[in-house]
Formats: structure tokens, sequence, C-alpha cells
């Protein structure tokens, strides 16, 4: 008996470690032999997927850990204690044996589980549905929240264990237990885009259905995913980028708007109007004066002294910006003093971000605010329009969208700016132009380590050689020196890595 118990145990440690992206048992509260029953078991599933991701693990209101900490955004002032780990994103010097890594590889491959639970049973003729429209639409959602997951993990690791159905034994994890190449995992993130445009799901989300996708979402998904694959790799460039400028035009002529500056900037942020606000696609909700699904972004990010995010009173620095960010701000830019702030406490004599704020009477002193997360909205499209159109040559187009950004927050037009010698000497190309655009208006938003890693990626030490370029004392405590060519990519977790050395091989510079 006491053989059989020790095999027992040995058996669950492997198969806690190997769930971590594979994720067993069914996280619905679905029993695993029955699958679904009926609709309504079919739409709990999914509401699953959406839980999984709206974890600050995953992609969260505080997962910026894992992008904007990790880009020349935002920072710690502190590198003891419990910000010892959280500092290793920041300062460039991230150890495979990171529990918040970890944390973060395992949450988004809960989310790819639960993704393929659903997928792997859905079409089942047995679930009767009211409207078999009514399936295909559910389809759609799971195939773009298993793309939407996939295209982070390969982004951040490179080649990633790529799982596409539910696996229910333990030999069907270990043999699934390696790194696909990732062309491949990009190959079906592209597949599983394309599919879920085959449905009735609406173009856009109306007030009911905020924070579920829509059609808008996945071709601008589609855009990014092609976009991404244009700059990074020279094989199929061209045609990669002129298709992720038909996805990003097809996903830009579904706004109910003119152009950005129609909405006021201030408009995509307030926690009174997320649900009419026409610039928002696809969202995280929180719900305001809710203790289990309400949001912490506002007060978190607030500074001692400080009251401008939240009623409840900081005690801390609040979430420190780089200078380099707050420098990159030109003069009038209405976006500067509408995200970021100077908190002029002696505890604190640093910037914070301002971005997020509910200081009504329903979020409180407890802080239970009402912010939701944006994951897209029309501003990243039209900026990806920009981009992708100067990569194509279409230089005059891109000007014109990257204009509607700039009009917005009150500056003067590409062409004058670019006449401005201070400007041309910051952003001497257009492409640069736009990267800078995209930082500013973005800012917190979790898309700038991701616009770094496209612009410069395909090259490893032009990032190097970026983020090196800049001022040190511009970067808070990090040590930029601590930058090298492994940075584009995080290692694989130390846990995931010793399941088996060979197939689930460290990226390089972190053994």
């Amino acid at each position: 008996m006491k053989n059989i118990s020790f095999l027992f145990v040995i058996v669950a440690l492997v198969l806690a470690s190997c769930s971590d992206y594979l994720d067993v048992p069914n996280p619905n509260a679905v029993p695993s032999d029955r699958y679904f029953s009926s609709e309504i078991d079919v739409d709990k599933a999914v509401a699953g997927i959406y839980n999984a991701i709206r974890s600050n693990n995953c992609l969260g209101e505080s997962s910026d850990l894992f992008n904007e900490e990790r880009s020349d955004n935002a920072g710690r002032l502190d590198n003891q204690s419990s910000a010892g780990e959280p500092f290793q994103f920041t300062n460039f010097s991230l150890l495979p044996g990171n529990t918040n890594l970890k944390s973060h590889w395992s949450a988004l491959y809960v989310t790819v589980s639960r993704a393929n639970y659903v997928l792997s049973y859905i079409d089942d003729p047995s679930i009767k549905f009211a409207d078999e429209e009514t399936r295909k639409i559910y389809k759609s959602e799971v195939l773009f929240l298993r793309a939407l997951t996939y295209f982070h993990l390969v982004r951040k690791w490179g080649d990633v264990p790529m799982v596409t159905e539910n696996l229910t034994s333990y030999d069907a994890i270990v043999e699934h237990t390696y790194r696909v190449p990732q062309a491949e995992v990009y190959a079906q993130i592209v597949t599983d885009l394309k599919a879920a445009l085959d449905s009735e799901i609406p173009n856009l989300q109306v007030a009911a259905g905020k924070g579920r996708t829509c059609k808008a979402a996945i071709n601008g998904l589609l855009g990014q995913v092609y976009l991404t694959l244009g700059e990074l790799f020279a094989e199929g460039s061209q045609e990669n980028l002129t298709n992720a400028r038909t996805y990003l035009e097809t996903a830009y002529g579904m706004r109910s708007f003119g152009q950005l500056p129609d909405v006021p900037y201030a408009d995509v942020f307030d926690v009174t109007k997320k649900n009419s606000c026409p610039e928002i696609i696809f969202q995280i909700v929180y719900k305001q004066g809710d203790l289990n699904y309400s949001s912490g972004l506002a007060a978190r990010n607030q500074s001692i002294g400080e009251n401008i995010n939240s009623l409840k009173p900081g005690t801390g620095q609040g979430t420190y910006v780089n200078p380099d960010l707050v420098n990159d701000y030109e003069a009038n830019d209405l976006r500067k003093d509408f995200s970021v702030k100077w908190a002029d406490n002696a505890k604190a004599k640093a910037w914070f971000i301002t971005k997020y704020r509910d200081a009504s009477s329903t979020a409180g002193v407890n802080a239970y605010g009402g912010n939701d997360f944006i994951l897209m909205r029309f501003a990243d499209i039209v900026l990806m329009l920009a981009e992708v159109n100067e990569r194509l040559g279409n230089t005059a187009e891109a000007i014109d969208y990257l204009d509607q950004a700039r009009t917005r927050a009150g500056l003067p037009l590409y062409a004058v700016a670019n006449a401005d010698p201070v400007y041309h000497a910051k952003y001497p190309t257009l492409q640069l132009a736009i990267l800078h655009e995209r930082r500013v208006e973005l800012a917190f938003e979790n898309h700038r380590l991701f616009d770094l890693l496209r612009t410069f990626g395909a090259e490893p030490q032009a990032f190097v050689d970026y983020i090196k370029g800049k001022n040190q004392a511009d970067y808070g405590i990090s040590d930029l020196n601590n930058v090298s060519a492994k940075d584009v990519y995080f290692p694989i977790p130390f846990d995931e890595y010793k399941l088996d050395p060979e197939k689930m091989y460290q990226n390089d510079g972190y053994n």
C-alpha cells in the first residue's frame, strides 16, 4: 500500500507540472465524463474562458508586470522584499525560477485549456441549441480567445507547447509536452481567427454584450498578427503586410464614428461611459462597487498624498512611471496631463499613472472601482494602419492615420511637427514617429513591449541598442546595462524546462 501511495503522489506531482498548460480537469464545474448536455453548459464554459483572461496573472488589469514593466514605460523604485521578483522584469534580470513568470505562463495555459475543452465538444449534435447560429457564435468567441492567448505566448516565449484538443490522460499530456516552432503557432493563430469570422457574431457589441468579443476585435487581432509576421520575418513579409492592412481596414470600417477626434480622449477611460464609448472594441469588464468583481486599478496606481484616482488614500508611490516616457510627451499633448501626474509627497517624488480613475462614491474608500481594462480600441487600429502603410511605402496614407491621433491630442500635424528640428531629431523617420505616437497614445494599456519587439525584434541587437541608448537617469533604478539579445524573449519557467530539458529547451541566454 505504501508503494501505491508513493506512486500516486509522484503521478500527481507530474500532472501538476504538466497541467500548467493542459489543465486536465474541466475548470468550469461540468464533469469531464459528461461534457456538455445543454446550451446552458456551453454558455457557462465560455464564461469560464473569459473569466480566465481576467486573472491578473493572465491579461487582467494588473498584468502590466509582463508588458509595461518589461518595456521602457514603467518600473519600480524598490528592488527588495516583495518587489524582488517583480523587479527582475524591469531590470532585465529575469530568472527562469521567477514565480511571477511561472504564474503568467500557467494562467495563459489555463485559458488555452478551457478553450480546448469547449472546442472539443461544442459540435456534438446531442447538444441542442435554440438557434444553431448561437453554437457558431460561441465557437467564434472561443477560437478568438485561444488565438489571443497563443499570440501572447508566442511573442513572449517564441517556440511554445501548442495543444488544440482536450487531453484526458497522463500519456496524452506527456506526448504534448514539447515546444512547437513559432511558425506553427502563428499558423494556428491565423487559422483560429479566420475560422472565428465564420459566424454572425456582431461587428461591435452592444452595452449588454460588453466584455465579449466581436468581429471588429477578431479582424483587428488578425491584422495585428499579420503585421507582426510582416515585421519580424522576412519570408512572406510583403504578403503578410498586405493581409495586415486588409484585416485592419476591415476592423476600422466597423466603427460607428467618423475619425478619432470625434471621440474625446478622456471619454475612452470614463467609467460612466465605458458601455457607450464608440472607440472601445474589446475590454475586460469590472463591476463598480462589487467586492469580488470590481477594479482596483485606480487605487493601485495612486501615489501617497494624492486623490485624483480614487477615494482610497494611497500608501506608497503608486505605479512608477519612467521619466523616459514622461519626457516623450510633446508640449501641449493633452494625453500627458490625463495619463500621468507628479507626486510631490516626500515619500514619493515620482510620476504615477492617472489614466484610470474612479473617485466615485460608489467605488468609495474601499476602491471598488468600475474601470474596465481595454484590450483593443480604435486608436490602436488606426495607428497600426499608419504602421503597416508606412511599411508598404504608402507614406501619405500612413501620415493621414497618424494625424488622426495627433489632432485629437491637440498636436500639430506630422508635416508641421517634422519640420521642427527638435521633433525630427528625436523621431528622424516616419516609422519612429509612429512608434512614438503609439507609446503616448496607448501608454499603460500593455502594448509597448510588443510594439518594441515588432519594431526591433527581427534584429535583437537593434532592440538592445534602442533600450541602452536611453538615459539611465530616466529609467529609475533598473540597470540598462543588463539588457542583451536574450531579452527579446522570456525564459521558459524552470519547472517546465526540467520536465524535459530536450523538448522543453531553454531560450538562449537563460541557461
